[in-house]
C-alpha cells in the first residue's frame, strides 16, 4: 500500500470522491473502467472478500491503524501500489457534511455483470426488483435476500443500482455476497422478454400484489412444499416486487403465473417494499 496524506479536497487524485456523481462514476466507460464507492470498513471488507478490485482509499486518519488487516489483504492480492489517501476528520467533514464515523471510503472497479442464465444456474428461488428506485430499499432488499437464503436477485433496467454508495452501505456489504445482475439491458426488455426468459429457465413467476385473484402467502407456501409430482407443486420460484408507491406494472401482473398477497389487518393495505420482501423471503424458504 502507499500511504498518501492529503490536506485539501482539491487534490485531483481525489476526484472520484469529491467531483464525480454516482452516475458519472458508473458510466465512466462502464464496465471496463466504471467505478463505485464503498463506504465503511464492513462494506469494504465484504467487497474485498468477494475479490472486488480496489482502486484507492480515502481514510480518516484515526481509522488508519485499525485497517491494517484490509491493507495487508490488498497487498497480498492486488500488490503494494494501491494508494491510501489519508485526511483529517475536519477535512473529511467538509466532504460529507458530517463527521464520517464509518471511517473509510474505497473507490472500487465495477465488474462486468454476469448473464441471467449464469446467475440463475442452480437457483431455486430468485427475487426480481422491478423499478425500485429508493437506494435504502434496494440495499435493505439485498440484505434480506442474503440473510434469508435467496439464491439470486435480478434487477430490471429502471431499478436503482445496488452498487450505489447508500444501497451498498444499507445492504451491509451483502450486495457482494448475493449473486445478482440486470434482467434486460433496455427498459423495453421488461416485463415481456424478462418474464419469458424466467419461464424458459423453469421458474414459476409470482407477482407480489393485491388483486382480486391473489392467493395468500400461506397458499403459496403450501404449494412450495408439495411433492414434485403434484400438479400444483412449485419447484423453482421467481418473486417479483414492484416500485415504491405504484407497485408492479399491470403488464407484469398479467404475465406472471401467480399473484400473491400478504394478509393484512387493521385496514392496512400494504407494506413498504423492503418489509414485504423480508416477509416473502422468510415465508418461502424451501429447505
Amino acid at each position: 500500500m502507499q500511504i498518501v496524506h492529503v490536506d485539501t479536497l482539491d487534490d485531483p487524485r481525489l476526484a472520484a470522491y469529491t467531483q464525480l456523481t454516482e452516475i458519472q462514476l458508473r458510466n465512466r466507460l462502464e464496465p471496463e473502467k466504471g467505478m463505485f464507492i464503498a463506504e465503511s470498513p464492513k462494506v469494504i471488507d465484504r467487497a474485498l472478500d468477494a475479490h472486488v478490485e480496489p482502486l484507492s482509499f480515502l481514510v480518516e486518519e484515526p481509522w488508519l491503524e485499525g485497517m491494517t488487516r484490509e491493507f495487508a489483504q490488498i497487498d497480498a492480492e492486488w500488490g503494494p501500489d494501491i494508494p491510501i489517501f489519508v485526511a483529517s476528520p475536519a477535512l473529511l467533514k467538509q466532504l460529507t457534511g458530517y463527521r464520517m464515523h464509518r471511517g473509510a471510503l474505497c473507490a472500487m472497479h465495477r465488474w462486468p455483470l454476469p448473464s441471467v442464465e449464469d446467475v440463475c444456474s442452480g437457483a431455486r428461488r430468485v427475487a426480481v426488483m422491478e423499478n425500485i428506485v429508493d437506494f435504502t430499499n434496494v440495499g435493505a432488499i439485498m440484505r434480506s435476500a442474503a440473510a434469508l437464503g435467496v439464491d439470486a436477485v435480478l434487477v430490471t433496467p429502471s431499478c436503482g443500482d445496488p452498487l450505489y454508495r447508500r444501497a451498498a452501505r444499507v445492504s451491509m456489504g451483502t450486495v457482494f455476497q448475493v449473486p445478482w445482475t440486470r434482467i434486460g439491458s433496455d427498459v423495453h426488455d421488461w416485463p415481456d422478454a424478462g418474464l419469458a426468459q424466467l419461464h424458459g429457465l423453469g421458474f414459476t413467476t409470482v407477482a407480489m400484489a393485491l388483486t382480486d385473484d391473489s392467493i395468500s402467502m400461506q397458499e403459496l407456501t403450501r404449494r412450495l412444499h408439495l411433492p414434485c409430482d403434484d400438479p400444483q407443486s412449485i419447484g423453482k420460484i421467481a418473486l417479483v416486487f414492484g416500485t415504491e408507491g405504484d407497485g408492479l406494472k399491470h403488464r407484469t401482473i398479467a404475465r406472471t403465473d401467480l399473484t400473491v398477497k400478504i394478509p393484512m389487518y387493521h385496514g392496512v393495505d400494504s407494506l413498504n417494499v423492503a418489509a414485504s420482501t423480508a416477509v416473502a423471503f422468510y415465508a418461502t424458504q424451501m429447505d
